[in-house]
């Protein structure tokens, strides 16, 4: 049994009124009394808990930082009306922030034998599955002095998948992927091995693309265009390990890696490719392979929404064998890790060369802009000890990229800004340069 606020106040007044009116305890103990039945015959009225039917409709799955709402069809087969104050309860992290403590929370009111819904709005702060936990409800009698309580387990998950913010940057990148292709009046030529068609030279455009036999039979030089060769293979590999646990801004730097992986995935898709995904720490934490060019996006966009960054180091000798188990054939392999010297020197350069030799590699690195920031500072002691700190940071930095580079790998080091379209761009220039 659940009283209310209002059964204490009624309980307070009428002490009140029988004491200025009848100062006696047998006018006290006939308040009470009445006010006893009154609650009993309320109680009564109630409509039972338990005997409710709860089901759940609605979204199951959400970009990270959009609206959801989620339905809850409440029945109340009993033969009492149902007035209750409902708690659809979920984690803090399924809310918008600041609206935790009201959300989820409604007044109900379902004739007997009837059915009512009522929607709980969510907009998730993290990535991942959320699920509900429970529903709280306290039906009160017709007076609204005392009530039942009793929860219901309604089972439903919301998953919230990465935000893809930097899908913007797709439709210019692939007008230029429709350049290459050879499907607008411009043809850009690479040193691909699809034959495209013959155009007049131009300066600057390299004499080894020149026809020498069509050269004869014209009064022009000719030259060959190419059309960027189709259906290669891309890996991406996502090193989920303690580097990609560093916060840059407000997300880890995971995060950024994973809409980088987005862009690219969608950009090489419409491209012809095959993309793949792997994830790696300490041990293979997903793979996704074989999906056709219509299901491989919403694939990765769903793996990617489990993932989060392990405070472990990195197995990456166990990390490049399972590059090339899952790519046996010259492929482009995307490594998006860290370039900090210590994991770097340690695993990162040793293992290179076993991908190198046989692949197309990038390497891709999520940088922080507050080390731009703090390598400007002066003006007091601990603003150049920072800058100091940050400098001596970036040139590390920029001493793995070089030996990376040494190496035959394209390094990439950008902010979680401009690192998914500078993954593209690079990816679009191997397809110009033949390299893809």
């Amino acid at each position: 049994m659940a009283l209310t606020g209002r059964t204490a106040l009624l309980a307070a007044l009428g002490s009140l009124i029988v004491g200025l009116l009848l100062p006696s305890w047998a006018g006290i103990g006939a308040v009470s009394g009445i006010l006893l039945l009154a609650v009993l015959l309320d109680l009564l009225l109630a409509a039972p808990v338990r005997s409710l039917q709860l089901a759940r409709s609605g979204d199951s799955t959400v970009r990270l930082g959009e609206p959801a709402t989620v339905e809850l069809s409440v029945s109340n087969p009993a033969g009492h009306r149902l007035r209750a104050q409902l708690r659809d309860a979920w984690a803090p992290s399924a809310f918008a922030p600041g609206t935790e403590l009201t959300a989820g929370r409604h007044r109900i009111d379902v004739p007997s034998g009837e059915r009512r819904r009522v929607s709980t709005a969510l907009r998730p702060t993290r990535r991942g599955d959320h699920q509900s936990q429970r529903v709280t409800i306290r039906s009160l009698g017709p007076l609204g002095l005392a009530g039942r309580q009793g929860s219901h387990q309604v089972p439903w998950t919301v998953r919230a998948l990465p935000p893809f913010a930097s899908r913007k940057h797709l439709p210019s990148r692939l007008a230029r992927l429709r350049e290459l292709d050879g499907r607008t009046s411009l043809l850009t030529r690479g040193q691909g091995t699809e034959f495209d068609s013959l155009r007049e030279y131009l300066p600057g455009d390299d004499v080894r693309s020149i026809d020498w036999r069509a050269t004869a039979r014209r009064h022009t030089v000719a030259v060959r265009t190419w059309r960027p060769e189709r259906d290669r293979h891309i890996l991406i590999v996502l090193d989920t390990g303690r580097t990609s646990a560093g916060r840059v801004g407000d997300a880890p730097r995971l995060d950024a890696a994973l809409d980088a992986a987005l862009l690219l995935t969608a950009l090489a898709t419409q491209a012809g490719d095959r993309v793949d995904l792997l994830a790696h720490d300490l041990r293979q934490r997903t793979a996704v392979l074989g999906r056709t060019a219509g299901d491989v996006l919403p694939a990765f966009t769903n793996a990617m929404a489990l993932l989060e960054p392990e405070l472990v180091e990195t197995d990456l000798r166990a990390l490049t064998a399972a590059a090339l188990r899952l790519a046996p054939r010259r492929s482009l392999i995307v490594l998006l890790t860290g370039l900090d010297t210590g994991p770097a020197e340690d695993g990162l350069l040793p293992m290179l060369p076993r991908l190198t030799q046989l692949h197309e590699v990038v390497v891709a690195a999520v940088a922080d802009p507050r080390l731009d920031e703090l390598a400007a500072g002066r003006g007091t002691v601990q603003a150049v000890y920072g800058a100091a700190a940050a400098a001596q940071t970036q040139a590390d930095r920029r001493a793995v990229a070089d030996r990376l580079t040494r190496l035959g790998a394209t390094v990439l080091d950008a902010s979680p800004h401009t690192l998914p379209p500078a993954l593209a761009d690079t990816y679009l220039a191997l397809k110009a340069a033949g390299r893809l």
